[in-house]
């Protein structure tokens, strides 16, 4: 009689590799007998892919899921999310980060998000949550986490032989990379005097979406900005169809682009762009991809075109602030330009701040963000690739700081603004810092926007009144001009046959007409 197998747990890495043989073809009872297990294990296995494979693209792939052996979730999934989130952008931004760090965030995200429960942010939680994402024990001492200029610097060895081996012009390499942008927000000292700032009717603006760049190595192919927010469909879009935005339009819950989010931008509309782009050149379509560290993205192994010759390429863990190109300088200048044109909406339409912020929808913003994205120099981002490249570094004429000079003007500009006298070059250059939001910005709070319902609302014209006003004898006020400009533009949004700078005219036009109306009402009071 046979003994009694050995019970054996394998690694999530063995399950892994069990997943890719069984892709390949090799049978099950041939896997039981390799690793030792039951044939009902290998099933077993099989039927869990997707499950193993999410788990094994959230873990840091240099420690914890060689050695990890369950998937064991956490009591507080939701808080456990929020967390991983954060550890890994304050490791993308090079952030130190302590045990003690991580127990006071969980603390204050626990509280924040409202979750019920007795928890405790022990020392057996951090090294339960730091075994469940595979953090390396010295990431929770409080090391520096500013760039490894070693790991950089062989990167870019190992890098650019790859280019050479695979036969890769500027124009078949890219580079992608995400930032968050509150884009519901002015330079504080527009929004009222200082003694209306420091009153608790104003608070930092939290309006929050995700953008996420893309271009390649002579910035020639800049791909449609990814823009992702919380709401399916805001309601600023009302009919409008997502198809016909000038950006590629996602959503989710989470605070940066979920894997599963980023394998469909990467499936329908990275590789089928790059490939007509570089169909048009009369190149071969063959590309690379360079991203972050791959705790915010699927693995290399589930990025590649149908046909292998698009693929991504991962950068080594600490190295983004180095290396990465567009973080070198290419997202701030988005940003930079997109508050720049924020302002210049705000200044335009000559209201007050308050009605300002409150007639800013995310669709606004993200016209605005576009345009920003558009106005990024292909010498930007080509400057941006000279750390990988060396020798694609521009001539020194071309190294002025655009930011600066553009700040310098705004606030010229400002000073002479009403509302807006206390504006200084300190204050806009703090507002384009893309750390400076929370201290920058500034918004309503609720308690105002209660108060403004409270006020007697304007009744709305019956449809008897709107069809005498159609009336071309009868004088249409700015009110119903704006009304109809806003039907306008909605119906705009839903046709897939619209031009953007069709679009762009009608808002132009719905700036100027609020600005005339805010002119009118000034004469009436």
């Amino acid at each position: 009689m046979l003994g009694k197998r050995k019970r054996v747990v394998l690694t999530i890495k063995d399950k892994l590799d069990i997943i890719k043989k069984l892709e390949e073809g090799i049978s099950f009872k041939k896997l039981s007998v390799v690793y030792g297990i039951g044939e009902s294990t290998v099933r077993d296995i099989k039927k869990n892919k997707e499950r193993i494979i999410n788990y094994a693209n959230s873990s840091d792939p240099t420690s914890g899921v060689s050695k990890r052996k369950s998937m064991k979730s956490s009591t507080y999934e939701e808080l456990d999310r929020v967390m991983i989130e954060w550890f890994n952008q304050q490791k993308t931004d090079g952030i130190p980060v302590s045990g003690t760090i991580c127990a006071k965030q969980a603390k204050f995200f626990f509280d924040a998000l409202g979750m019920e429960g007795d928890f405790n942010a022990s020392s057996g939680w951090l090294t339960r949550f730091k075994q469940r994402h595979g953090i390396p024990k010295a990431a929770g001492k409080g090391t520096k986490l500013k760039g490894d200029e070693t790991a950089a610097s062989e990167f870019c060895g190992n890098f650019q032989e790859f280019v050479e081996r695979e036969s890769l012009q500027p124009e078949q390499i890219y580079g992608a990379d995400q930032t968050g942008l509150f884009w519901k927000c002015l330079p504080s000292r527009t929004l009222a005097l200082e003694t209306e700032q420091s009153s608790s009717g104003y608070r930092s603006s939290r309006e929050r979406i995700i953008i996420m760049c893309c271009a390649n190595a002579t910035g020639l192919h800049k791909l449609n900005l990814c823009v992702v927010g919380k709401a399916k469909k805001p309601r600023a879009f009302k009919g409008a169809d997502l198809s016909n935005l000038p950006v590629t339009y996602f959503s989710q819950k989470s605070a940066w682009i979920e894997h599963s989010v980023f394998r469909q931008w990467f499936e329908k509309y990275f590789v089928p762009q790059v490939q007509k782009h570089l169909k048009s050149k009369g190149l071969l379509e063959k590309a690379v991809l360079l991203l972050d560290f791959p705790p915010a993205h699927p693995s290399e192994e589930l990025l590649s075109s149908d046909d292998g010759r698009i693929i991504v390429k991962y950068l080594p863990p600490n190295v983004t602030s180095l290396i990465q190109p567009m973080s070198q300088g290419v997202l701030a200048t988005v940003k930079r330009y997109y508050r720049a044109g924020l302002l210049q909406k705000y200044m335009d339409e000559g209201i007050e701040p308050r009605m300002f912020w409150k007639n800013l929808t995310v669709l606004d913003a993200i016209y605005e963000v576009s345009r920003a994205w558009n106005m990024v120099k292909s010498s930007t981002i080509t400057k941006a690739w000279k750390k990988l490249f060396p020798g694609t570094e521009e001539n020194s004429g071309m190294n002025i700081d655009e930011g600066v000079i553009l700040a310098a003007n705004l606030a010229t500009v400002l000073q002479n603004t009403e509302d807006c006298e206390h504006v200084d070059l300190e204050n806009i250059d703090q507002w384009f810092d893309s750390r400076s939001n929370d201290s920058s910005c500034q918004v309503l709070t609720d308690n105002e926007c209660v108060e403004d319902q409270a006020r007697p609302a304007e009744t709305k014209p019956s449809s008897k009144t709107r069809k005498t006003e159609l009336n071309p004898e009868k004088h249409i006020s700015h009110k119903a001009a704006l009304e109809w400009t806003e039907n306008l533009l909605d119906y705009l949004e839903q046709q897939d046959d619209m031009l953007l700078s069709d679009k762009l005219v009608l808002r132009r036009l719905r700036t100027i007409i609020r600005r005339k109306q805010k002119i009118q009402n000034n004469k009436s009071h």
